[in-house]
């Protein structure tokens, strides 16, 4: 049995950063410039992920809650408008149309990616248009960071006259249809996290990629104060070389020139990291073959970055429970957590009167899945310990 705790912290998180000498140095060596904020590193961050994903402009922020919420306004999203989301996904994807005066509302889930459900969402955007409340916005959610079927969402924009946002907060690193996510192919907007438990880390902090020029100024000016130092932005010839204007009312959403730098070093190892995941992904793939435990299932057109590796325990199964496996893998020291709660199921969103019974593979989900351990750098003995956990509280064998 190995030893799981350490000063009260499990041994094996479901998820952590991994921060190289280089990483370190990068850091060090803006420490020591004369920048720490708005320096050269902010926008050589954002050019370096806009290249790899293949996608014009990139706006560098520091959460990805603030991308999707300057993504929202650059849409202009606002009062007596509408928000479509999945409700499997952290709040932040929801909340940012209500931070706009927006309403929102859910698309069920695919049973197979967990994703957006496209039958659902058709269903759905039906029924709105008979009664005249088609949403302005749909948010995508790439869950575990396998992509949603962009391009029937995107056909369906088409048809229903719908912006799209991914939110892609999990998927840096993927790809669909052979394309980078992130592209911006089969959306207006999409947003990336860089949060430690993500794919590539800033600390905290988060961007937004766009092809469409217009967005991406207005969301440069959004993350910061509404400002703008260009003239021609300007409602009049600038008093001076030092003059500016608050032009609309914007945040301070600013990334650092620390956090840039860090961001800059580990996207060279950006590939890396995702095919340790997948690596990751095989092995547990092939210790819980034969339990009876549903596995993640990947779309043959997409290749997911692997933020999380989400197991099912089905509500018959013969001998295990999710909820005494959870508590198991918790006792035993592994940091298993559940992504995500229904969003809907929040007291929040609960007031505003959402039905249980319009979210019918929501529920399920959240009765059965379990987010396993998934991070370069684990271990096959590690795999082996949570494997032996999650099924032993039934007496379950694995053969290892």
């Amino acid at each position: 049995m190995i030893n799981f705790f350490e000063d009260g912290h499990f041994m094996i998180p479901y998820g952590k950063q991994n921060i190289s000498d280089e990483d370190i140095q990068a850091v060090v060596d803006v420490l020591r410039s004369d920048y720490l904020t708005q320096g050269p590193m902010v926008p050589e961050f954002e050019k370096k992920v806009a290249s790899y994903c293949g996608v014009k402009y990139a706006v560098a922020v520091n959460s990805a809650t603030s991308a999707l919420h300057i993504a929202c306004l650059s849409l202009d999203v606002g009062a007596g408008d509408i928000v479509w989301t999945s409700p499997i996904t952290f709040v932040a994807s929801a909340n940012c149309a209500i931070y706009c005066g927006a309403q929102v509302d859910f698309v069920d889930i695919d049973p197979l990616t967990y994703n957006m459900s496209i039958d659902s969402l058709v269903k759905k955007l039906e029924k709105a248009k008979k009664s005249g409340t088609l949403p302005k916005v749909v948010i995508p959610v790439h869950l575990a960071g396998q992509s949603c079927d962009m391009k029937a969402i995107h056909q369906l924009s088409e048809q229903y006259g719908f912006k799209i946002i991914e939110d892609a907060s999990h998927a840096i690193g993927g790809s669909y249809h052979d394309t980078k996510i992130g592209s911006c192919t089969y959306s207006d907007i999409t947003v990336f996290s860089f949060h430690p438990v993500k794919i590539i880390t800033t600390g905290e902090g988060g961007m937004a990629l766009t092809n469409n020029q217009s967005l991406v100024k207005r969301m440069a000016r959004l993350r910061s104060h509404g400002i703008t130092r260009y003239p021609e932005e300007m409602t009049h010839i600038p008093d001076g070389p030092w003059y500016y204007q608050q032009i609309e009312l914007g945040f301070n959403y600013r990334m650092t020139e620390i956090q840039a730098a860090l961001g800059f070093s580990q996207m060279s190892r950006l590939d890396s990291f995702v095919s340790e995941r997948h690596e990751v992904a095989k092995r547990y793939d092939q210790l819980l073959s034969n339990s009876g435990i549903k596995l993640p299932w990947q779309d043959s057109q997409s290749v997911s970055a692997f933020h999380l590796y989400v197991v099912r325990i089905p509500v018959d199964h013969a001998s295990l429970n999710r909820n005494a496996a959870f508590d198991n893998l918790r006792i035993g020291g592994v940091g298993v957590n559940l992504h995500y709660i229904p969003v809907y199921k929040q007291p929040y969103y609960q007031a505003i009167g959402f039905d249980e019974r319009d979210f019918s593979e929501s529920e399920r989900y959240y009765e059965e899945a379990i987010s396993l351990p998934m991070y370069p750098g684990l271990e096959l003995i590690e795999q082996k310990e949570v494997v032996h956990l999650l099924t032993g509280s039934a007496g379950y064998q694995t053969i290892f």
